[in-house]
């Protein structure tokens, strides 16, 4: 029986570094699994045992060798799940529509950037058809269950991909989001959705639904998980005609900031009583974080939103598949045939005068986010059964978009982070905009806001993790020193010299010791964490760009290696720690506190520098 998987990819990181796991067992462990677990209607397609066990077979041999390099990828080792309108190079694309399947030459460029980065493609998984959806039951593979109660829908189009993290089945999964479907299905499964400011992930290789509009979106357990994910697939793609390179450069809100909400005449539940009453309370926790709400009218918002299916803006879905639409017709799944049909009937002039009125709108609400830092509102108004919807597929649909249409039209950033659990046992979520470039700043609160909950993680029980430091594109890693990198050492060049300012000198919790390791030059230290007695330990947290962690993690010799370390405030950050097996022999300096008074103890004159009184 392979070891147990760690769910997040912070935990799984942390069992590969202390020798535990190998990307082998990773595989093996899905594909132990019942069969049922990777067969619709969560899944379409599924790699090959084949193709799995070879290429971690050469993830192994990558952390074998040079274990420091490969787990400076953010997602090295990990399995993920891709939404079947996206390309994989072995697997067919069929949008859910089997006729119209075909096999890709290549992978989608943000496939191809995570697999270069170490992750592995376990499947492909089912969608709303042409992720024409926000409910995932336009599919003929069938509806993929709702992780909490299997009557209700899971949501869409991304509906299989939100399924498989829900349910522990893999670390992360790429959807699409146009008119929601990276965030509806996150809010009806208890995830964190993360639809990026347009263009910043490349969409080359995936299906059009609105190409103007289509974003790849992102479904992990945690935010600090989706950083790490949004690190590696938010990469330049110059041969994509939609991408563009913004600076990720919005000031963290870390105390006060303004929130806006719709004001309560405008929020819309459609009777449902326990999700009108989960945003209230996501409201009070929001204000509990610092947060000062701004009512807003709502109206011109909800325009912007109607305007995505009720107008000429529908006929950008035909035009995306209009070849193979107009040939084909009756191999649609007849939903989704009725709204590509009536995007057929607009008329040019129709566009322009849709255009015209949204140039209207943006102009009215542009100006509105100099008074207010995010806009929050609730994830999904709602949730129906399956059945339901099948009895009125297009007015339910409607509603289910009602909070979340118009961010692509007005060019928004956002991220789905759960909320709380009801009392009939369904998640309710909310989502945070912002304008784009936002993302990193929305990051930052929705993780500040989900560590204010006691939910477990999706729906697989596990207790939810503490809040990380988050690294995203453009971002900055906090990393705690213990040794020869601390100010006026011989190492500390290494961070200086990569841009690196020095943040605070705090400690450990109380859970290290200290070792002397023998025969290192310039002198190091090894920290190891204990279950037995253990020391609070000074260290440095430095903060250097995510461009360079990279490259300051690959030159560290073992046996250091960097792993998360818990700080004496309950904080979490990433620092040095030391293989166990190294500390064989040597002397345990825990007794001094650190590494620098372990230094004076010995010699008075061996630290250059005066260190920043240390916290107490």
């Amino acid at each position: 029986m392979p070891p147990p998987i760690p769910a997040t990819i912070a935990a799984l990181h942390d069992a590969y570094r202390a020798g535990k796991l190998r990307p082998t067992d990773v595989v093996e462990a899905w594909l132990a699994r019942d069969a049922s677990e990777r067969a619709a209607p969560v899944w379409i397609s599924v790699q090959s045992p084949e193709v799995l066990r070879a290429r971690a077979s050469t993830l192994d041999a990558q952390l074998r060798t040079d274990p420091q390099r490969a787990l400076a990828s953010p997602v090295f080792g990990t399995l993920f799940a891709v939404k079947d309108n996206i390309d994989c190079a072995g697997l067919p694309t069929t949008a859910a529509c089997p006729a119209f399947a075909y096999d890709p030459a290549e992978p989608a460029f943000v496939v191809a950037a995570l697999e270069a980065a170490g992750a592995m493609v376990a499947g492909k998984t089912n969608l709303d058809q042409f992720a024409t959806g926000l409910v995932g039951t336009r599919s003929p593979y069938g509806a993929p269950p709702n992780a909490f109660k299997p009557e209700i829908v899971s949501g869409g189009s991304s509906s299989g991909s939100a399924v498989a993290v829900a349910k522990g089945l893999v670390h992360f999964a790429l959807g699409t989001d146009t008119a929601g479907s990276g965030r509806v299905p996150a809010g009806l499964n208890n995830l964190v959705g993360w639809k990026p400011t347009r263009g910043l992930l490349s969409v080359r290789g995936v299906v059009p639904a609105c190409r103007s509009l289509d974003c790849v979106s992102i479904f992990t357990l945690t935010v600090a998980d989706a950083a790490r994910v949004f690190r590696v697939a938010a990469t330049f793609d110059a041969a994509d005609p939609c991408a563009r390179s913004l600076a990720l450069d919005r000031p963290l809100l870390r105390h006060e900031f303004t929130f806006a909400v719709p004001r309560a005449a405008d929020l819309e539940f459609f009777g449902d009583s326990l999700a009108q009453a989960a945003f209230a309370d996501a409201v009070s926790r929001m204000k509990a974080l610092g947060g000062m709400p701004r009512e807003i009218d709502f109206a011109p918002w909800r325009e912007v939103a109607d305007s995505l299916y009720d107008g000429p803006r529908v006929a950008e879905r035909h035009a995306g598949i209009r070849a193979f639409f107009d040939a084909h017709a009756d191999a649609v799944d007849p939903t989704v045939r009725r709204i590509l049909d009536r995007g057929a009937t607009f008329s040019a002039t129709d566009t322009f005068v849709a255009e015209a009125r949204l140039d209207e709108l943006r102009a009215k609400l542009t100006p509105l986010w100099s008074t207010f830092d995010v806009l929050v509102v609730p994830t999904a108004p709602t949730a129906y059964s399956i059945a339901a919807v099948q009895a009125d597929p297009i007015e339910l649909n409607r509603r289910l978009g009602t909070y979340t249409n118009f961010a692509n039209l007005l060019d928004l950033a956002a991220i789905a982070v759960p909320a709380s659990m009801r009392p009939d046992g369904l998640p309710s979520g909310i989502t945070l905009l912002a304008p784009a470039g936002g993302d990193l700043m929305l990051a930052h609160l929705a993780q500040r806001f989900h560590a204010t909950g006691t939910l477990p993680l999706g729906a697989i029980g596990v207790a939810a993790p503490a809040a990380e430091t988050l690294a995203g594109h453009g971002d900055t890693v906090q990393v705690a020193v213990v040794g020869a990198h601390l100010q006026g050492l011989p190492l500390n060049r290494e961070l200086t010299e990569r841009g690196a300012k020095l943040v605070r000198s705090t400690r450990t919790a109380p859970h290290y010791r200290l070792y002397a390791l023998p025969a290192t030059t310039p002198p190091k230290p090894g920290l190891v964490r204990t279950a037995g007695e253990g020391q609070r330990i000074a260290v440095e947290v430095w903060e250097l760009p995510a461009s360079a962690f990279g490259r300051f993690v690959a030159g560290i010799p073992a046996p250091l290696c960097i792993g998360t370390l818990e700080l004496e405030d309950g904080s979490h950050v990433q620092g040095f720690l030391c293989e166990a097996a190294a500390i064989a022999g040597a002397e345990d300096i825990s007794r001094f506190g650190g590494w620098r008074a372990y230094l004076e103890s010995r010699n008075p004159r061996t630290t250059s520098a005066t260190p920043q009184k240390e916290t107490p």
